[in-house]
This record gives structure tokens, C-alpha cells and sequence, in this order.
């Protein structure tokens, strides 16, 4: 027996009640992730499928999708979970929810930057174990943030929303890009562009991400990129972790060849490699459970997103966040 649309993780109650007076809706009320073989049975019976960024719809699991499966309506902005050249050969749609988390994952992404070099985490850890014995003139500094140079790699909806928020701060935003920026876009916030994403590399302060993950960005900042950086540099990344060469981003920060990192994501979520955990401890970096866009109003935002994809999909018009397929061939982010 088909359902109309099937909901692989619980989402925020207002998006959930929404989707049951809409739609003949499965929901997914334990949020325990769906296994493989459970992503299938459900491609086998709903018309439309709502998973979420960590449900992994590859081929083998398309292939075993039943005639009536015409929407995947993803929770999310990523659509690297989903083999889109797949669900394109088998005519069925996917969408996504672009723009609506890009405000909450800037502000993320300048509160890591903030937190890391003023040392923020070490002070909250100092007040709770009851530390704090009065001013000193040499405690507890950290490094100023305000005159420091940003490279931002990836100058999308995110991208930008950062180098707003980083140009009030003072620091002096830069960006590498497969092309420059319109220049409404950076010219309000004096944003100074690099074709090489290398030279740009070399001559930051801080490198923040927010390029999507394809298999052009894969290690796009790899051992090699990494050693070009300057060793009082930090690396921001609150896009995806397999863009960071993350075992060499750890040796570096090791050896004392970078001075640390701020990460929402990584390479084998939800496993942490300990080493992270180590240089946490250490203060060399700051970690975060992939929590960058996680407010309320940006989740409600996303399930508004989904059921509107879904809607004007079952009305029998074309959604307007419809992903479309892209060519085998992918141009790197930068030569």
C-alpha cells in the first residue's frame, strides 16, 4: 500500500502537524535514523520521500524504488546525500531548502570565529570549575580578531551573509570564487577577490568555508593548501568536512604549523576522531555538533520550505527549489 509522503526523522511539531492536515503522511515519531534497508521499503511505497541530510539515497537505493516515487523533498539545504544523476535517469524530482539557514549559519560561523582566538570556551570552563581568582595582566589572552584578514572560500547565500557580519567586526574580507561576486555584493562590504585560491591561502589570518560539497571540492583545502597557510592561522568550517583534509588539518595544528580550528562538521559524523578531541582540550580547537543552523525558526523555515515543494508537486506544477541534475564532468572550485 503507497503513502503519499514518508518522513524519515522527526521534525520540529509545527512542521509535523502541518504535513498531517496536508498530506497522508508517515512520520517518523522515535527520530531514529532510517537503516538502508528501511530507506528502501520506503522509496518502494511513498510518492514522496522526506529525508534529511544525514539519510544517504544513493543509486542502489534508487534503483529499488517503486513507479509512483516522483518527489525526494529534502530537509535540508545539501543535497550530497541524494545521488541526484540517479533519481534524474529514474524522473524523479528533488528539491531542497536553499536560503532559509543562511542568517543562523553566519551568525555560527562569526561566533566560532569570535570564540576560538578570544578563548571563550577556556573561560566558561575556568567559571564552572570555580577557577577564577581575579584579574591578571597576563591571563587568559587570547588574540584579537578585530584588523585580521578573512578569507572566505565559496562567496554563496552563506559566504556573503559572513563577510557582512566579519566587515562589522573590523577584519578585512577577502574571497575565491569560481568568478567574482556581482558587485552589489561586495562592494558595500570592500571584499577583495583572488582567482588563485592558493595565493589568497597564504596570506590569511582566518579561512572560513562555504563552498557545497561535490566531488570538485573533496580535500579541496588538502595537505598541500593547508601548508600554505601562515602558522597563526585559524580554519573555520561550517560546510561540510570532507572539504578539509581533516588528518592533515589535525597534524598541522599538531605540529604547531597552524594554530587552530573552529568545526560545526567532519569527515566521519557522527564519529569525532579523537585527536580533535584532544586539541579541543587543548584549546586548539573548538568543536561543535553540526548544531550551525539548529534555531527554531530556521528548522520551522526548512518543514514551510518541504511542504511547499511537496504541495505544488502533487498540484502537478514544477517545485521551486527543484535540484537539477548536473553533468558527470564537475569544474573545481579553483584551478
Amino acid at each position: 500500500m503507497s503513502t503519499s509522503v514518508i518522513v524519515t526523522r522527526k521534525l520540529p511539531e509545527p512542521v509535523e502537524e502541518r504535513m498531517g492536515q496536508l498530506f497522508d503522511v508517515k512520520l517518523n515519531a522515535d527520530d531514529r535514523p532510517m537503516t538502508q534497508a528501511e530507506l528502501v521499503e520506503a522509496v518502494r511505497h511513498a510518492r514522496v520521500l522526506v529525508p534529511t541530510i544525514t539519510d544517504r539515497i544513493d543509486a542502489a537505493v534508487l534503483e529499488q524504488s517503486g513507479p509512483q516515487l516522483g518527489l525526494i523533498a529534502n530537509y535540508g539545504n545539501g543535497t550530497d546525500n541524494i545521488d541526484i544523476e540517479a533519481a534524474a535517469a529514474r524522473k524523479i524530482l528533488v528539491t531542497n531548502t536553499p536560503g532559509v539557514l543562511t542568517e543562523d549559519t553566519a551568525d555560527m560561523t562569526m561566533a566560532m570565529i569570535l570564540a576560538l582566538p578570544r578563548r571563550i570556551v577556556d573561560g566558561v570552563e575556568v567559571m564552572r570549575d570555580g577557577g577564577f581568582h581575579g584579574w591578571a595582566p597576563t591571563w587568559m589572552m587570547g588574540n584579537r580578531v578585530w584588523g585580521k584578514r578573512i578569507g572566505i572560500v565559496g562567496m554563496g547565500r552563506i559566504g556573503t551573509a559572513v563577510a557582512r557580519r566579519a566587515k562589522a567586526f573590523g577584519m578585512s574580507v577577502h574571497y575565491h570564487n569560481r568568478r567574482p561576486a556581482a558587485p552589489s555584493i561586495v562592494e558595500p562590504i570592500g571584499a577583495t577577490y583572488w582567482q588563485s585560491l592558493d595565493q589568497m591561502l597564504a596570506r590569511m589570518d582566518f579561512v572560513s568555508i562555504h563552498c557545497p560539497q561535490t566531488p570538485a571540492t573533496f580535500h579541496l583545502l588538502s595537505a598541500r593548501r593547508l601548508a600554505l597557510m601562515k602558522p597563526d592561522a585559524m580554519v573555520v568550517n561550517l560546510a561540510r568536512g570532507d572539504i578539509v583534509d581533516e588528518d592533515a588539518l589535525i597534524r598541522m595544528i599538531e605540529d604547531g604549523k597552524l594554530a587552530g580550528a573552529a568545526l560545526d562538521v567532519f569527515s566521519n559524523e557522527p564519529e569525532v576522531n579523537p585527536k580533535l578531541i584532544a586539541l579541543a582540550k587543548a584549546g586548539k580547537a573548538l568543536l561543535l555538533p553540526h548544531m550551525g543552523s539548529a534555531t527554531r525558526e530556521g528548522r520551522i523555515d526548512m518543514g514551510d520550505k518541504v511542504i511547499i515543494n511537496i504541495r505544488v508537486f502533487l498540484d502537478g506544477h514544477r517545485p521551486p527549489d527543484l535540484v537539477l541534475s548536473q553533468p558527470p564532468v564537475h569544474r573545481p572550485l579553483s584551478a
